[in-house]
């Protein structure tokens, strides 16, 4: 997909978009502005960010690091507060199933098989972002006690906040629109986008297990339901 870089000639404030990378080199990468939205490569050091993470982050994390992991780099960075609902590609050296998987279960939301050019990491930036501002359309969905805030990605249970990563906010999500209906786990893959890749039929067991643990810490730990051999439901009656 062939990209183009219109010049920005609005008066307004402009949303930055940090694209971190482990990749020094890519790091580099010149600047995109499309819309009020310009995106901003930064270099990611093993100590993580080194300055304001400015707005939505995304991030890319090389597999291979000179001093650690990709799969411990991914654990920092949930660890870290800036960085927790940053969504985060691990960039595989190959396409091995069992690294995949790993890099999933590390907290990582994508992959893909580097080296990944500038165009390459803007496509797959602006897809994604391109799917978060259509979801703006909704504002907010009131569900009895439980609260969903889909412009700023985040939930809420009788007013507390229910914490949540990227993936898990959008299953829950997916699951609120579709209430007191038993899913599948391959209906969730495809409405997270990810359908035609079978190894992420696997990882829906670890969202669905992130999110239980969310709904559980703000008091909302009976709305998930495991349907044994069939799904999930989110009671909501």
């Amino acid at each position: 997909m062939a990209l183009t870089e219109p010049e920005f000639t609005g008066s307004g404030p402009m949303d930055r978009i940090s694209i971190f990378t482990t990749d020094a080199a890519a790091a580099r990468f010149a600047e995109f502005t499309q819309g009020e939205a310009v995106f901003v490569f930064r270099h990611l050091p093993p100590e993580g960010p080194m300055a304001l993470v400015d707005g939505q982050a995304w991030v890319f994390v090389d597999w291979v690091m000179d001093s650690l992991s990709g799969l411990e780099m991914v654990r920092r960075l949930r660890a870290d507060p800036r960085m927790q609902d940053a969504h985060i590609t691990m960039v595989l050296e190959e396409d091995d199933p069992e690294d995949r998987r790993r890099a999933l279960k590390a907290g990582a939301d994508d992959y893909a098989v580097g080296p990944l050019d500038r165009q390459a990491m803007l496509d797959r930036v602006l897809a994604l972002f391109a799917q978060r501002a259509c979801a703006r359309r909704v504002q907010i969905m009131e569900l009895g006690d439980l609260q969903i805030n889909v412009a700023g990605e985040q939930a809420r249970w009788q007013g507390d906040l229910v914490c949540l990563r990227p993936n898990e906010f959008r299953v829950l999500r997916f699951m609120a629109e579709n209430p007191n209906r038993v899913l599948t786990r391959q209906e969730l893959i495809e409405a997270l986008g990810k359908d035609g890749d079978p190894d992420y039929l696997r990882t829906v067991d670890v969202w669905i297990k992130r999110l239980r643990q969310g709904l559980r810490q703000a008091g909302a730990g009976h709305l998930l339901r495991t349907v044994h051999g069939r799904g999930y439901v989110l009671d909501l009656i």
